[in-house]
């Protein structure tokens, strides 16, 4: 009995551990790391220097869409702000940062 436990005490853990453990749990949390930035990280980036490149080419005439879907066309810029008419007499200031998308030339406003 004392000599089966004095063999269990001395085998190692089942899970194996050592180097080669220590090797795959490194490579399994790479591979993690890897497909968050390739899903995740990398398009969202992409993402915000496409939105940034569209604010910093805005420009007077240009038709814009808010982000709270106000159509409209830019008749004045300044460094943070727009000013956005939208009827006759009504010209509304907004944050740059509101603008959702810029619609194109050929691009029916309403749609």
């Amino acid at each position: 009995m004392i000599d089966a436990q004095i063999a269990l005490a001395a085998m190692g853990s089942p899970g194996g551990s050592g180097p080669s453990a220590a090797i795959s749990q490194v490579l399994f949390f790479a591979a993690i790391f890897a497909i968050f930035y390739f899903l995740l990280i990398r398009p969202q980036q992409r993402q915000r220097k496409d939105r940034e490149a569209m604010l910093i080419a805005v420009k007077r005439g240009d038709k814009v869409v808010t982000t709270g879907g106000l159509h409209g066309t830019v008749v004045g810029l300044s460094e943070h702000t727009f000013v956005l008419k939208v009827a006759d007499q009504v010209k509304l200031e907004f944050e740059r940062s509101a603008i959702g998308r810029i619609v194109a030339q050929g691009e029916k406003e309403g749609a």
